[in-house]
Order: structure tokens, then sequence, then C-alpha cells
């Protein structure tokens, strides 16, 4: 009894930590890779299943695991910052840094058992997030205080996974979600319109900013194909639903659909090389539909001056669809030792024009480099490292701040770099 209550105690440990700190905003406010195997291939593995987490990027990978139980933890750390350039006001030309929490550490839970040759169950815990800044001093053009949003979002994956024979497998996930979101020092945002640094009247001004932790609960579905049609390649195909959350009510006055903040549908396509046993090499493409969120997708203008915050046509962060484009490669040098490199990119989702309201979001990172390891150890169990950097990115504002609150633009900027470790068991 106790062996079978130890992963879903994991599974809970798991889930309270997630939530304890956001995680990687990389493709959007997507990590680029979930598993610390995959994140070392530049997030690849929608057809090459390596750990337990895979339900988060192929539920179908799950039926051809066998019996197995992952930890990890990565370490993450972005670096933001923000700068107002072209404006007649008197703090033109200020560089906001919005570090002041900097340092995350994310952990994963997957656990994986073969009911019988054919079908699986399994449940992989991981995370989403990262829009996350809080910046170094007021910002006159949001508010009197320091401002900043948090965003963290939780997946715990229950999962089968059937194997229609020995090279072909489908799988099916129930995304179970827990998001949580705060917002600080945007009390310019409040007014009734009488203030001309407050031009826009919230449908909810008491429900904009500095109300604490708001949390919203919510579902989805992730299926997903693996086929091996040869010991030489191997096809992925999935697709996760929008997943549909309850509203942020204590911010229903700031998101448009008053509150709504439901997670983006996404799908990809996967494939895998292995040329000869030690060696495999994996491409991913995969979509992510963030314009399926009004909250997300809505423009700052006209928006702002036609619908007031929380109507379903009020403003947003207008973030376009993201598609990433994943490379790895593996190579077993012996039995003891794998070694794993990759590359991502992705498109940052944040057009020049609208980089005002991004100011509390600036996820416009597009490389990824990556490399990783495992090491197995007497036992048969593994230990697993990852590295990510994400060189500078800057998007420039073109005409991006409105008239109303002085003009000008503000530029983004945004660089990371991760390192994880992770433990696996086969049983």
């Amino acid at each position: 009894m106790k062996t079978r209550l130890l992963p879903v105690a994991a599974a809970v440990g798991a889930a309270f930590a997630l939530l304890s700190a956001p995680a990687q905003a990389t493709n959007g406010y997507f990590s680029h890779g979930y598993g610390i195997k995959s994140i070392g291939m530049g997030g690849a593995g929608i057809a090459l299943p390596q750990d337990a987490i895979a339900a988060a990027i192929n539920p179908a990978g799950m039926a051809m695991l066998g019996n197995r139980l992952d930890f990890g933890l990565n370490y993450f750390r972005p670096t933001r910052e923000s700068q107002l350039v072209g404006s007649p006001l008197p703090f033109n030309g200020t560089v906001y840094e919005g570090n002041e929490k900097s340092d995350f550490f994310i952990p994963e839970f997957g656990y994986n058992q073969m009911l019988n040759s054919s079908m699986s169950v399994g449940v992989s815990v991981y995370g989403n997030g990262g829009m996350n800044t809080f910046y170094d001093k007021p910002f006159p053009l949001f508010g009197q205080t320091q401002p900043g949003v948090d965003l963290s979002q939780l997946f715990v994956a229950p999962t089968f996974g059937y194997k229609v024979n020995a090279d072909h497998a489908l799988g099916v996930s129930l995304n179970l979600a827990v998001q949580r979101f705060k917002s600080y020092g945007l009390e310019n945002f409040t007014g009734d319109g009488s203030n001309p640094m407050a031009p826009r009247f919230s449908m909810y001004p008491d429900n904009v900013t500095n109300n604490g932790y708001e949390w919203s609960y919510g579902y989805g579905l992730r299926v997903g194909y693996l086929g091996r049609f040869s010991p030489y390649f191997a096809l992925g195909l999935t697709y996760q639903t929008k997943t549909w959350m309850t509203d942020l009510d204590k911010y229903r006055g700031l998101f448009a659909e008053q509150g709504g903040f439901d997670i983006p549908a996404n799908y990809g396509i996967g494939i895998t090389v292995t040329p000869t046993k030690d060696l495999a090499i994996a491409f991913d493409v995969v979509r992510i539909d963030y314009s399926g969120i009004k909250s997300v997708n809505n423009p700052l203008l006209p928006n702002l001056f036609q619908a007031p915050l929380g109507a379903d046509g009020g403003a947003g962060f207008a973030w376009q669809d993201v598609t990433a484009y994943k490379l790895g490669v593996q190579y077993a040098i012996n039995p003891q030792l794998t070694i794993r490199g990759g590359y991502n990119y992705g498109k940052q989702p944040i057009p020049s024009g609208e980089t005002f309201f991004n100011f509390l979001a600036p996820g416009v990172v597009e490389d990824h480099w990556t490399l990783g390891a495992t090491w197995t150890l007497a036992n048969k169990s593994e230990l697993s490292f990852a590295f990510m950097y994400a060189p500078t990115v800057t998007v420039n504002g073109s005409n991006s701040i409105p008239p109303p609150f002085g003009g000008g633009d503000i530029n983004l900027k945004m660089k990371q770099m991760s390192f994880g470790v992770a433990y696996g068991w086969n049983f």
C-alpha cells in the first residue's frame, strides 16, 4: 500500500511546489520543453518519449515507457528590462528593471504504470507561466507603486496510453489545471477618465490591481499518436484543446471577458530519426494559439478607448500565435553516459506597436540553446541534467504609448537561463 501511495503523495507535493513559483516564459509563456531530458534537446520529444513527464508533450508516449517514476527540479533565472523612450515626460529615458524576483525553482513529477503489455496509466505534473515581473521602482504611467504581475499555471495530467500494436500507440490526458495571478502598481487604470493619467474607466475599478493572489481552475484534453515505422524513424502527433478556466474574479476589471484567462490550445508534429542505436535526432514543430484567448490577444488600441477594461472587447496584450521549432540530438557515449544538445526557436509574440501594456509581460526571447546529459547508475536508475540559455532579445516600440499617456515608446528586453536535474527510475 505504501508503494502505491508514494506516487500520489509525490504528485501532490510537486503540485504545491509548482504553484509557489512561475514556470518558464520561453515560447510565449509556455515552457520550451517539459521533462529534463526534453529540455536538454531544445524541447523536442513528440516522437521521443524518455520519461514519465512525456504526457506533457504527447500522451501516446506513455504507452511506450514501461513502469517509470521521475522527479525533477529546474532552476530558472529570467532577466527583464524596459525603457521609456521618445516621450516628452520628465522621466523619459528611464530604465526599469523587472528583476526584484528573479530566481525560481520549478519541480516536475511523472509516474507511469503498465497495466498489461498494451495499456498504461500514469500522471504527469508540470507547469506553465512566467508572465512574471516585479519592477524596481514605480512607473508613473501605470501607478504610484512598483508595478508587476505574477502568473503561474499548473497541470496535473492523468493519462491513459494504449498500444495498438508493438509499434503504434495512442494516448489521452485529462488536463486538470490550476492557475494563480496577481497584479500590482496599476493604479492609473482604475480611474473614471477624469485624470489624464488614467484615461480609461474599468468596468470593475476595484478589481484591477493590488488584490493579492486570485486562483482559477479548469480542465482540457490532450490526445496523441506515436508510430515507429522502422528502427530508424518515428512520427508523433499531439493536440491539446483550450483549457477552460474559471474567471480570475479579483482581476475581472483588468482582463477581458470579466477576468477570463483560459489556457490556449496547442498542437504539434514531431519526428525522430535514429541512424544508429546510439544516436537519435528529434525535430518538433508546435503551434500555440494565443489568438484564441481574448485577454491575451486583444490589442491595446483602439480597445483601450472603445471598451472598458474587463469588457469582452477590453484591451489586452495583443500576443500573436507562436510557432516553435525544436531540434534535439542525443548520443549514447557508452551504456552509462548519454549526452544531448538542442535548439529551439519561436518568434516572440509581441508586435512593436504593443509594447506599452507588455511592460508587464516582456516575454520576448526567441532563441534557446540547450545541453543535457544522463548518467545511468548501477541500479539502472538515472540522473539527468539540462542547461538552457536564451540570449537577449530587444523589441523596440513603435508608436506604442497612446497620446493621452504622453506618447513615445516602451522598449522591452529579456534574456534567460535555466539549469535542471532529475532522477528517474525504471521499475
